[in-house]
C-alpha cells in the first residue's frame, strides 16, 4: 500500500497530514507556506509512494461552498495536472479548525501555543485526514 496525503489548504499556509503506508494512522506532517507546496510535494514524492490526495472542502453550514472554495479550485486543478497519477478526493472540512483548536486544549498546550496558526492548520489536516479514514 502507499501513504495518502491530505491538505488544509489556505492561501498563506496550507496544512499537510499524512498517513501511514498501510493507511491506519494520520498524522501531522507539517504545514508549508502555500506558494512552495508544488516544490515541496515534488521534493516529498521522490521518496514516498503516495496513492491519493485528499483535499478539505471548506462549506456553510447550508452545505453550499464556502467563500475560500474560489482559492481551493486552482490549486485542486493544478494538483491534478502536475500529479496526474494520483487522484484527488475532497472530503468536508467544516469545524476543523474549532475541532483542531479543542485537541490542543485538550492536550493541555498553553495558550501561547494554541496561537500557532500553522500548527492549527496541521492539525486541520489530520482531522481531515482522519474524516477520510473512518469514512472510506
Amino acid at each position: 500500500m502507499a501513504r495518502i496525503i491530505a491538505f488544509d489548504y489556505g492561501e498563506k499556509r496550507t496544512g499537510i497530514a499524512v498517513t501511514d503506508e498501510l493507511q491506519i494512522i494520520a498524522s501531522g506532517l507539517t504545514t508549508i507556506e502555500t506558494k512552495k507546496i508544488f516544490s515541496f510535494l515534488t521534493d516529498y514524492l521522490k521518496n514516498e509512494n503516495v496513492e491519493l490526495f485528499v483535499v478539505g472542502e471548506p462549506k456553510q453550514l447550508n452545505n453550499s461552498a464556502s467563500e475560500s472554495e474560489q482559492f481551493i479550485k486552482p490549486f485542486i486543478e493544478k494538483l491534478g495536472t502536475t500529479f496526474p497519477k494520483i487522484p484527488i478526493i475532497r472530503v468536508d472540512e467544516r469545524f476543523t479548525s474549532k475541532m483542531s483548536s479543542q485537541s490542543m486544549i485538550d492536550s493541555g498546550l498553553k495558550k501561547k501555543h494554541r496561537q500557532n496558526k500553522a500548527l492549527v492548520d496541521e492539525i486541520s489536516a489530520t482531522i481531515i485526514l482522519q474524516s477520510y479514514l473512518y469514512n472510506k
